[in-house]
This record gives C-alpha cells, sequence and structure tokens, in this order.
C-alpha cells in the first residue's frame, strides 16, 4: 500500500514540475524577440556610439562622422511640449472622472471617447494635428508635433489618474470633510497628493510611449538637419533621424540610424523602468 502511495506522490510530483518547467518556458518565450532586438542593435549600433556622436550636428549627406544631437534635444523640446501641454489637462479630467463625474452619462462618454482614442492608430493622430495645426500655421513645426503626441498621450493619462484616485481611501476624503474643508480642497491637498506616485506612474508610461512614435512627426514636426530651439519650426527627433536615415543610401547614416535607435530605446526602457519602481511603491504604500 505504501509503495502504491509512493508511486502516485512521485507522479503527482513529477507532472508539477512538468507543468512548472512548461510555463516557465512559455513565460521566457515573450522576452526572447525584445533580447534578440536589443543584442541587433548593440551588435549594429554600438560602434556609432562616442562622445562626437553626441554633440555634434549631422554631416552632409554622404560625408562621414556627425552626430544626433539635433535629434536628441529635439525630442526632449517635443515631448516636454506634448507632456505640458497633455498632463494637467488630462489629470483634470481624471480628476473629473473619479470625484465630480463618477457614473453620470458625461463621464461615461468621456471614458468611452478616452478608450478609443487609445486604440487609434498614431498616423492618423498625425493627419489630425497636420489638419488641425499644420495647415492653419502654413508650415511644418515642433508644436504641431507636440499637439499630435499629446493627443496621444491625454488618454493614457486620464484613465491612469481616474484609476489611481479611485483606490485612495474613502475614510481619507470622510475625514478631510468632517474637518469643514471644502471638498475641491479635499480633492486637491488630500486625494490628489495620496496618489501622486501612481499618476505619475501613468504619466511616465505615457511619455514613453510618444517618446517612440514617428508617423505623427512625420505629418507634423518633419524633422530639420540643423539645430534649432525654436517650437515654431520643424524640428528634428530621433524617431525621425531613424526613419530618414534607414531609407537613405548612405552606408554611414545607416550606422547612425542603428547608433541612434540605441540611444531611443534606452531612454524608453528608462521610463518603463522608472514607472514599474514607482507602481511597486504604490503596491507597498497599500
Amino acid at each position: 500500500m505504501n509503495n502504491v502511495n509512493n508511486v502516485k506522490y512521485q507522479w503527482r510530483k513529477t507532472k508539477n514540475q512538468i507543468i512548472l518547467a512548461t510555463i516557465a518556458i512559455l513565460a521566457i518565450i515573450p522576452a526572447i524577440p525584445l533580447f534578440i532586438i536589443l543584442f541587433q542593435l548593440f551588435q549594429k549600433g554600438i560602434s556609432s556610439l562616442s562622445i562626437d556622436f553626441f554633440l555634434n550636428l549631422p554631416a552632409p549627406p554622404g560625408e562621414p562622422g556627425g552626430g544626433i544631437k539635433n535629434a536628441i534635444v529635439g525630442t526632449f523640446i517635443i515631448v516636454g511640449l506634448a507632456s505640458l501641454m497633455g498632463v494637467p489637462l488630462s489629470i483634470m479630467a481624471g480628476i473629473y472622472l473619479s470625484e465630480y463625474g463618477k457614473e453620470s452619462k458625461f463621464a461615461h462618454l468621456v471614458r468611452m471617447c478616452a478608450d478609443i482614442f487609445q486604440g487609434v492608430p498614431s498616423i492618423v493622430i498625425g493627419i489630425i494635428a497636420y489638419a488641425w495645426v499644420v495647415k492653419p500655421m502654413g508650415k511644418f513645426s515642433a508644436l504641431s508635433g507636440s499637439v499630435a503626441l499629446a493627443i496621444m498621450m491625454i488618454p493614457v493619462v486620464v484613465r491612469t489618474t481616474e484609476e489611481v484616485l479611485r483606490l485612495v481611501p474613502n475614510i481619507l476624503r470622510e475625514a478631510s470633510l468632517a474637518l469643514g474643508v471644502p471638498y475641491w480642497r479635499t480633492v486637491l491637498k488630500v486625494v490628489l497628493p495620496t496618489g501622486m506616485v501612481g499618476v505619475t506612474t501613468g504619466v511616465l508610461i505615457a511619455v514613453a510611449r510618444i517618446a517612440g512614435e514617428t508617423a505623427p512627426l512625420l505629418f507634423t514636426a518633419f524633422g530639420n538637419p540643423f539645430m534649432t530651439y525654436n517650437p515654431l519650426e520643424p524640428m528634428n527627433a530621433l524617431p525621425l533621424l531613424i526613419f530618414n536615415y534607414s531609407m537613405s543610401p548612405y552606408e554611414d547614416w545607416w550606422q547612425q540610424a542603428w547608433g541612434a535607435s540605441i540611444v531611443l530605446i534606452t531612454i524608453v526602457l528608462l521610463l518603463n523602468i522608472a514607472s514599474r519602481i514607482l507602481a511597486r511603491r504604490v503596491a507597498g504604500e497599500k
């Protein structure tokens, strides 16, 4: 009898190990493409990385050397302007949905629009920004690119802000209101600061998403081989530089496109890592 029980136990143990190994393999498989991409990027682009690569402007077509300084600066300017436009509006909309609109018909409409916009292809957003900003201005500009990216980040931050603020315990609201504090001040001084880490996580996720977008910038910022800080002029960005260089007939530009890809993916990865660290901090505080 004991032998039979031992055999059954060993079989259950073996079956459990097989299932655990299968699950582990299936969990690793989705990460394999990422590691392959990173390996190829560093294999082909690491030789381009140098101080001059970061500090110099692009060389004329066909000439060796040059750098991506204008694209790096342009990326931060365009993404920064998009954040300045999109983040305050998104947070206010999220506060409305969480604290005021709640289950109203208008709140449901806003949520539906936000969810729909999250699924709109980026090239469509670029066309919208082209019609709204580029055509009236009569020229391409970093500002129009920022508008396109702001449109893309707003739905993400709105929904994240709403969900984070909904997780704030009602006892904090009730305690503030019991002291005679107006509701609007309770929201700004109690609810929002309590959920600020989670809101910041949503902002970082949105910034990481828009930082690598190319299609909207093709219709708006357009690109610029020269250095400019004027948001009303065409401006280069890392996604645009990578696209243009990879489509060029010059091998030196291909090499620089690989190097620029390393820089861009590093920025995106750092933003994602920061957002995950903040998300874990929020989970730890709960």
